[in-house]
């Protein structure tokens, strides 16, 4: 096992590139911030085209996650980590055991500061092999419980899109409105379900023909190719695939008034997100609209009930819409908006008087 320290320069508190060539195993643990609670984030099994790719995208994934739970109202920190998704040895199939383990190990050397969970290109099985080398792990499937966090991560985002309508439209009535969903897995088709049976038409696609021919046969979506579905004329468009698809080159190609959904970093550099106001596009900020998932690992990790945690992601509805509140009370974009408000409640957090000890 090596763990080569990328710490310094970065803003965050811990920043590691693990290697276990026995495994076949390269990782990035990124710590940004424990001023909450411990740091909380999923782990990413993903291709990327060189280290120093995988360790920028951890590096904004983790601050997001501190952003994400203090805006949950959750007692967290933020953190992320990243696997480098390479061929197999031989170009046979991956060992995911071997893979998962592995980075059990990597997360249990941190002592209890870091506990991951699934996220893009994980599931239960695999956090069950983490769960062999560290107990700092949620989402295993038991037998009161299913691990997977995307109905709670769906259920959020509707109710963060309902509180981006009743913004723009005066009413959270889903009813008739045309919402281009990009991405039909996990989170992504059963977000069509929610949308569909509150009314809304849909238009979907995603790079995999089989899960967008599942979404159209449960909800009679109509498809679109993956290069046409920012183009795609609706009133809200739902990224729920990769992030940075908000881009300069993308921006002035929407045809649609309000965006919401559940991907990771939407924004490709935080001057797309002024963009969009620019052009009139109200823009939910997507740490707020997808907490649900964390929220629900909320369960296992805090020990709360399935009602405590059900309610706190219908809660993300009054968060989306004090975002888009204060973003007009300040003339900023929701972005900025709700980076503030992070900001500043992580700044009373640090500012607060230990326990027991007056003011």
């Amino acid at each position: 096992m090596e763990m080569i320290d990328l710490t310094s320069g970065t803003g965050h508190e811990r920043v590691l590139l693990c290697r276990d060539p026995e495994a076949g195993y390269r990782g990035v643990i990124a710590i940004h911030s424990t001023v909450a609670g411990l740091a909380a984030g999923g782990t990413r099994f993903w291709s990327y085209a060189s280290e120093e790719e995988a360790v920028q995208d951890a590096l904004r994934l983790s601050r997001g996650m501190t952003y994400k739970n203090i805006m949950a109202g959750l007692p967290l920190g933020g953190g992320k980590s990243v696997i480098l998704r390479d061929p197999g040895r031989n170009g046979g199939p991956v060992d995911r055991e071997k893979l998962f383990r592995a980075h059990g190990r990597f997360i249990e050397s941190l002592g209890g500061r870091y506990v991951t969970g699934e996220d893009v290109g994980t599931s239960p099985a695999d956090m069950a092999f983490i769960r062999q080398e560290t107990r700092h792990v949620v989402g295993l499937v038991t037998a009161e419980r299913s691990g997977d966090p995307s109905p709670w991560t769906a259920r959020g985002v509707v109710r963060a899109i309902q509180a981006a309508a009743v913004h723009r439209w005066g009413s959270d009535d889903l009813s008739g409105r045309r919402i281009a969903i990009q991405g039909c897995g996990n989170v992504g088709s059963l977000l069509a379900r929610e949308l569909r049976e509150a009314g809304a038409e849909l238009v979907v696609a995603d790079v995999d023909p089989e899960k967008v021919r599942k979404v159209v046969e449960a909800t009679g979506a109509r498809a679109v190719g993956p290069e046409e579905i920012l183009e795609a004329e609706a009133d809200l468009l739902a990224p729920c695939a990769l992030g940075g698809i908000l881009n300069a080159q993308t921006i002035g190609d929407l045809r649609v008034e309000v965006v919401a959904g559940a991907a990771n970093n939407q924004l490709l550099e935080p001057e797309d997100g002024d963009l969009l106001r620019e052009l009139g596009i109200l823009y939910a900020p997507d740490y707020v609209a997808n907490a649900g998932g964390v929220i629900s690992g909320c369960r296992e990790l805090l020990g709360w009930s399935d009602e405590e945690a059900s309610g706190r992601v219908e809660r993300i509805y009054d968060t989306t819409l004090a975002v888009l509140r204060r973003a007009d009370q300040l003339r900023i974009s929701p972005h900025l908006a709700a980076d503030w408000m992070a900001k500043e409640r992580l700044k009373a957090l640090r500012t607060a008087p230990a326990p027991g000890r007056s003011s």
